[in-house]
């Protein structure tokens, strides 16, 4: 159901921003070289004043396209009637649609582009190769402008820790995501409440519950093994937690010998000593996601890593009372750079403004409806999902995953961090997540991880073809 940066992964549960445009070659759209919101291009503006800061012209019409998936389209409508509200003669046209990229690939060929997108879902938007054709408006205006309902603040002061990087593209803001995906270890409350058992703090602590699950007739663990990014997700962010942001720009920035790190073997060996110990669940490597999370709602593990989508995704499946919740990944070592209340988070449902729109200035006045509190409130309590805008469901009674998602972002502060490279190298992407099922089903040794991963990146490293990006 949810549409990651992710931003983020091959399968279903995250999005590509490395999936070519169908039918388009970057070096066609290369020689198309334009630049956003001025007269230049034929896009409306008018004077720019306390009232209208990004200097829309109140009858110009206005194009939404709005990916309608898992969170539907109300809630964009929704911001379309506060926009009209504020210009009444401006016709809006709004189009709830599947498959964006495929929808809107030949208009942004011909620069006939909508004049605000919701690039989201399988099909998306090919960004890197967009924003390097220039097709991109530049959103740092909309950053620096007044936030609607927030006195004093710019839109840049009210979004979530890493929002901004998560929508920047060689330097220059080409996205602002709606939802804010964090990624954890869910379990149910109750179920450990019934057992006695405490949420661990370190990994010392997670072996020694794992024996004691184990030994109460439940499985520990279990994955989505058709897709073993997942498992990824703690591994990561254990390494992470170890390394701490030197580790997040080496891997990142494809360094030598990134992936041979003390921290990442020492995360890759804590999931080897989880599948040698017994403590995955047998026959999870066979299972998609959402047989593996059945099996996790029906108690045959106690726990199971996603992304904070999961309780919204696992509606009419989890039991009555089932008060699924999300933990932070535990800390692997005493001497993380990190704390262990960081949390591996990222922005996504990305919204942008075409270079070419005939109304930039009205597609970024949309978007500052849409990021306002009020409104992202509205959209967590209709979604039970978390805005990346702050403070967005303060005042609201929250379900206990959504509310456990709220309070792990809390703990974490000015620690939540994410991975780039998936996002820009899909071929180091693919081979990381084949390597870790190899791991977890005891065919490699975390060594072997290490070097067959450090392989793929020194070859994308070192492919003139492939446009580099630094962190």
């Amino acid at each position: 159901m949810v549409q990651i940066p992710t931003t983020k992964y091959g399968t279903p549960r995250r999005a590509v921003l490395g999936a070519a445009l169908a039918g388009v070659a970057a070096p066609a759209l290369a020689g198309c070289v334009t630049s956003g919101g001025d007269s230049g291009n034929g896009s409306a503006t008018g004077a720019k004043t306390a009232e209208n800061p990004l200097g829309v012209v109140p009858d110009a019409p206005l194009e939404v396209v709005v990916f309608k998936g898992g969170y539907g389209d109300d809630y964009a409508k929704n911001a379309e009637a506060q926009y009209a509200q504020k210009y009444p003669k401006a016709k809006i046209d709004h189009k709830g649609i599947q498959r964006v990229g495929e929808a809107l690939q030949p208009r942004f060929v011909a620069d006939t582009p909508p004049d605000v997108v919701d690039n989201s879902g399988a099909g998306r938007l090919d960004l890197p190769t967009l924003a390097a054709a220039g097709k991109l408006s530049d959103l740092t205006e909309l950053l620096d402008a007044p936030a609607w309902d927030v006195a004093g603040a710019k839109v840049r002061d009210t979004l979530l820790p890493g929002v901004i990087e998560d929508g920047t593209l060689a330097g220059k803001v080409v996205t602002l995501n709606l939802t804010y995906t964090v990624w954890g270890l869910w379990y149910s409350r109750p179920l450990f409440d019934q057992h006695g058992w405490a949420y661990p703090k370190n990994w010392t602590e997670m072996l020694a519950l794992c024996d004691q699950i184990k030994r109460a007739g439940i499985a520990p663990w279990t994955y989505q093994g058709k897709y073993p990014e997942y498992l990824n997700d703690p591994l990561l962010t254990m390494a992470a937690k170890t390394g701490g942001t030197d580790l997040l720009k080496a891997v990142d920035n494809l360094e030598p010998n990134a992936w041979k790190s003390d921290a990442l073997i020492g995360a890759a060996s804590a999931i080897a000593e989880l599948a040698g110990k017994g403590y995955i669940m047998a026959g999870s490597e066979a299972l998609s996601h959402t047989e593996s999370q059945a099996a996790w709602c029906q108690g045959k593990a106690a726990f199971i890593p996603c992304g904070s989508w999961l309780e919204s995704e696992q509606k009419g499946v989890a039991p009555a009372n089932f008060g699924m919740v999300m933990g932070a990944v535990p800390a692997l070592t005493a001497g993380d750079k990190m704390a262990g209340t960081a949390v591996q988070a990222a922005s996504s449902e990305s919204y942008l403004v075409p270079a070419k729109a005939k109304n930039s200035a009205g597609g970024l006045e949309y978007l500052r409806i849409l990021f306002s509190k009020a409104s992202a409130k509205a959209f967590a309590e209709a979604n039970a999902t978390l805005p990346a805008i702050a403070g967005a469901t303060d005042g609201l009674t929250l379900t206990s995953g959504l509310s456990s998602v709220r309070d792990a972002v809390t703990a974490a502060g000015k620690e939540a961090f994410s991975f780039g490279f998936r996002s820009w190298y899909a071929p180091l992407a693919k081979a990381v997540d084949d390597a870790t099922g190899e791991l977890a089903n005891k065919r490699i040794t975390p060594q072997a991880w290490a070097e067959r991963i450090q392989k793929a990146a020194d070859a994308v490293a070192k492919d003139s073809s492939v446009t580099k990006y630094q962190r």
